[in-house]
């Protein structure tokens, strides 16, 4: 059978629909390989939350064009949200591509690459092999970005794990009803939609039953899940229900989530971290400016001072419990003003980590045609110069974990280092220790001797049988 090679971009959402498409060739016989070079496929799952992700994916495809010419009968492919939001466009953009499918229609990959190679098989009997491999492509793409209810629910099949593999994503919901005047994702993932909490439970205790000890379940907001389909019980959203059925399951130790939104966290939610022994003490959650003029101007309905009452909520409830965000510089008509109201919320807070982006202009959302757009050199400065704030407050955090012992998950072999391990503690901070293979797919606790800018350091062998874990438990 056929050998296929996907390339994801963007975000953990992202990742889990190509996770999701892999199975389904892989259950069809097609095989997955992980060089382009060796495929008879390429898809590229795509992103459209910034332009720079788009442009990415373009010129990757136009390199492919390339390795055309090599191979007449190579399949390529775009899948997600850039699929999504350009349809025929983008066959257009790229007009040596077989197929373009959009968000809802993931569970359809496997149908149109089929289809995709048939017609390329009869193209090539029929056609000059040169004119295939070339610029000219004669074949129309396939091309299915309509909306289809209940796609929420076909992202659910795992690649089987490796061996004492320890973590996996659950999707929970797709789509987006918060429409941000920043964002284009209710464009490319359309409106909320939610997967019952008994088939998102079962998800979970099979994957328990693979050696899977942490789970994080994915969503656009992920805690407004189910707020459409589903009714509170005891006062509890359908979130909160969900976790409650998670901390539950046999076998599964952790729970994480992201990305939710601040008016998500209700008193429900905040209890959460205060009696669920297996949500983690970690929250990202995303802040995207300091200044109430521009939340207001991007559609956010929260204040500063409401932000700042949430973390301190979340930390009363979890003590020690770890905060990243997500900070936009750069948004239309931000004064130097509101960027330092931005910047004093950042220091006042602390975040334990934080991703800082420049303002992007993204066609069908109303911030593009804005007044007041910025220039490069001022949302440059602006990122550089957070970025040093919330790298300070990281760091600082990193350091207070020195001489602490933190339990962690061992999740395998370093990415940077493989002859070393690497664990997460319950604060999501990355530790890289020592060891043997016994580890993978553990959880213990290690001695954190040492951090550097964004990583700790640490040794389980100087730990005793029954030692107190001193750090976040």
């Amino acid at each position: 059978m056929p050998s296929v090679f996907i390339k994801t971009y963007g975000c953990q959402m992202n990742e889990r629909d190509s996770e999701q498409v892999a199975r389904d060739l892989q259950d069809r016989g097609h095989r997955l390989v992980d060089n382009e070079r060796d495929a008879d496929v390429i898809l590229l799952n795509t992103c459209s939350v910034r332009d720079m992700a788009e442009q990415k994916a373009i010129g990757k495809m136009g390199m492919l064009r390339k390795l055309r010419r090599e191979k007449p009968k190579l399949v390529l492919g775009y899948m997600g949200c850039m699929a999504q939001r350009m349809g025929d466009d983008l066959g257009n953009r790229s007009p040596h591509v077989d197929l373009v499918v959009g968000t809802q229609k993931f569970h359809r990959v496997a149908d149109h690459v089929e289809e995709a190679i048939r017609r390329r098989e009869e193209a090539f009997a029929s056609e000059d092999a040169t004119e295939l491999g070339g610029s000219i492509n004669p074949i129309i793409p396939i091309v299915d970005i309509a909306a289809e209810e209940g796609s929420q629910n076909t992202i659910r099949e795992h690649l089987p794990t490796e061996k004492k593999a320890a973590t996996s994503f659950i999707s929970i919901m797709q789509g987006c009803n918060m429409h941000c005047t920043f964002c284009i994702v209710p464009t490319t993932r359309g409106p909320e939609r939610g997967r019952p909490i008994l088939e998102i439970v079962e998800e979970a205790r099979t994957l328990a039953g693979r050696g899977i000890k942490e789970v994080t379940l994915l969503g656009q907001i992920v805690n407004l899940y189910g707020r459409h389909e589903f009714p509170k019980m005891d006062g509890k959203s359908p979130f909160v229900q969900l976790l409650e059925a998670l901390n539950a399951v046999e076998r599964l130790e952790r729970i994480r989530f992201t990305s939710p939104h601040p008016m998500g966290f209700r008193k429900d939610l905040v209890e959460c971290f205060a009696r669920l022994p297996k949500l983690m003490e970690h929250v990202h959650l995303p802040l995207q400016s300091g200044s109430d003029r521009i939340l207001k101007a991007m559609h956010r309905p929260y204040t500063a001072a409401s932000f700042r009452k949430l973390v301190a909520e979340l930390r009363a409830a979890r003590p020690g419990i770890a905060v990243s965000t997500d900070i936009i510089v750069g948004f239309p008509g931000e004064t130097e003003e509101d960027y330092r109201a931005t910047r004093d919320l950042a220091e006042e807070i602390g975040f334990d980590g934080a991703f800082v982006f420049r303002y992007s202009k993204r066609g069908d959302t109303p911030a593009a045609v804005m007044d007041g757009q910025l220039s490069e050199e001022v949302k440059e400065f602006r990122n550089q110069d957070l970025l040093a704030v919330v790298n300070a407050s990281a760091s600082r955090h990193l350091e207070a974990c020195v001489g602490t012992r933190q339990q962690i998950l061992c999740e395998g072999p370093s990415r940077n280092d493989p002859s070393r391990l690497a664990g997460r503690t319950r604060t999501n901070k990355i530790v890289i220790f020592e060891g043997g293979s016994r580890f993978h797919g553990q959880i213990f606790d290690v001695a954190i001797t040492s951090a550097s800018a964004s990583t700790l350091y640490g040794d389980p062998s100087i730990l005793g049988e029954g030692s107190e874990t001193l750090g976040k438990r």
